[in-house]
């Protein structure tokens, strides 16, 4: 019942302690898990922002209007996806299990395939929307992390996009904001800690098919 327990604990953080920071060692498990979080085909088409940098986060604050988590949480995760997953993309990826798993390429081949004709028959609007759903996956896992770690965190979908991207430089790196996610630790007077959760009961929430 320990991840019980800590999903419990956890809520979204209004307000964190600005003289808090989480330990490298922390930082280095949420980079761990984000990178081991499942994606669709396992084919990753997202990747992790970790901000740690203060007059950045100041920056970043101004264009998710003014939410004070941007500036005060000790680093600011941002989920970002590839602009484009194509077939070079995709080759790449089975190029990873051949080397990892030693698999022969006869095998990979025919799935290698499919999924390069399938995207290349998807409009880049359903491929954006099919990679933003594995940031969301990946958040989900985070914000489990985060709390089995005993760290505070606060997801968020409300920036602007466009105003990070600009910031971060990130279509010379091929991605596209998508989430954000400040983390650290709560502040002692953030109201929102003591408030109970509100949730559907859990016959409400959960139907059991029995035989």
């Amino acid at each position: 019942m320990e991840i019980i327990h800590a999903l419990e604990w956890r809520y979204a953080v209004k307000k964190f302690d600005a003289s808090k920071f989480l330990s490298d060692q922390k930082v280095a498990m949420l980079k761990k898990a984000f990178n081991l979080t499942a994606t669709s085909y396992g084919l990753q088409p997202i990747k992790l922002l970790v901000i740690s940098d203060k007059e950045l986060q100041k920056k970043l604050r101004e264009s998710a209007f003014n939410q004070a988590q941007i500036e005060d949480a000790s680093h600011v995760l941002i989920f970002c996806i590839e602009r484009g997953v194509d077939a070079e993309y995709i080759r790449n990826y089975f190029n990873r299990v051949k080397e990892i798993r030693n698999t022969p390429e006869n095998i990979l081949e025919p799935f290698q395939n499919f999924l390069i004709e399938d995207f290349e028959k998807k409009s880049e609007e359903d491929i954006y929307n099919w990679a933003t759903n594995q940031a969301y996956l990946a958040m989900g896992n985070m914000l489990t992390v985060c709390a089995m770690g005993g760290i505070d965190a606060c997801p968020m979908e409300g920036f602007l996009t466009s105003d990070y991207d600009k910031v971060l430089d990130l279509k010379s790196k091929n991605l596209r904001s998508v989430l954000i996610m400040p983390v650290g630790y709560r502040a002692q007077d953030d109201f929102m800690a003591e408030l109970k959760k509100v949730r559907k009961p859990l016959n409400d929430s959960v139907i059991d098919f029995n035989s």
